[in-house]
């Protein structure tokens, strides 16, 4: 169902339980809203995959912009619940392309996208969220409010969704091994200075930046975006995709993932006040 007003298209699908979705003049703009901190779950993994595999074939859609309907939260981080719950995601796992687990698959599916796509990054996005960050063409960041981190040591693990090798080519080795075994949260600065997002920019102009960037982009003559794809693709990542999930395997089957997971939801992960220093939650664990 389309209903239009003004200019603007809305797109209600029934089926996008945490998505808001709404098309104009050849962008597709895509609010993320799972509350309480928009956590990675199945049903937002499946609404995303879901959107991406409707808008690859969709010519009329030139760009597609992320944003949170959570001022704090972009995507919070995986679903920590699943240590419960780990069938959660066999019925999407059930029709994964070969070489990827479930969260790579997601990552791969943004990177291969055919339109630009771009995150306007307003909170904090950690684990599986800043690896959703990471994947797409570009990220703009809010400075004062934005947040990138990979926090996955601290719960005895490695990133498993692309963020090893996502990092690796975006910052380089180096600040790759900084961001995963340091796992501390980046402001929007560092992340910039780094080369994890494009610009740091002040919060009240990330909107306008954005929609310029992407109004500019969908303006392009016919070819352009497609020929400049071609030109500037993404680095083939197989083989660091399988050692990646290789070792994210090895250690979650470890007790310490468990208990440290475990522990990390008792004490407040997944709720709006353990979620604004998550790092500081997990480090007072170990101390």
């Amino acid at each position: 169902m389309h209903i239009r007003y003004g200019s603007e298209i809305s797109m209600n699908h029934d089926a996008y339980a945490t998505l808001r979705v709404s098309r104009e003049d050849g962008i597709a703009r895509v609010t993320l809203d799972n509350p309480p901190v928009n956590v990675l779950d199945a049903a937002l993994m499946a609404d995303l995959r879901c959107l991406l595999t409707a808008l690859k074939d969709d010519e009329s859609v030139r760009v597609i912009v992320f944003d949170s309907a959570d001022p704090e939260f972009f995507i919070a981080h995986v679903d920590m619940s699943l240590v419960d719950t780990p069938d959660a995601f066999d019925e999407i796992a059930a029709d994964l392309p070969e070489g990827v687990n479930v969260f790579q698959a997601l990552g791969e599916l943004l990177r291969h996208q055919p339109q630009v796509t771009v995150v306007k990054l307003a909170g904090k996005a950690r684990g599986g969220g800043a690896e959703f960050v990471t994947a797409a063409d570009m990220a703009f960041a809010a400075i004062g409010r934005a947040g990138l981190g990979q926090i996955e040591a601290l719960m005895g693990i490695v990133p498993g969704g692309g963020g090893t090798q996502y990092l690796a080519d975006r910052i380089g080795r180096n600040r790759a091994l900084e961001a995963v075994l340091g796992a501390d949260l980046y402001d929007a600065e560092t992340a910039e200075r780094y080369g994890w997002v494009n610009r740091a920019v002040p919060a009240d102009e990330l909107d306008d930046i954005v929609d310029r960037l992407a109004r500019n982009i969908a303006a392009l003559p016919e070819g352009v975006i497609a020929a400049a794809k071609r030109a500037i693709v993404p680095p083939d990542l197989a083989e660091g995709l399988l050692r990646e999930h290789d070792s994210w395997a090895s250690q979650i089957v470890r007790p310490a993932a468990e208990r440290l997971i475990r522990g990390g939801l008792a004490r407040g992960a997944q709720t709006r006040g353990g979620e604004r220093d998550l790092e500081g939650l997990f480090r007072e664990m170990a101390g």
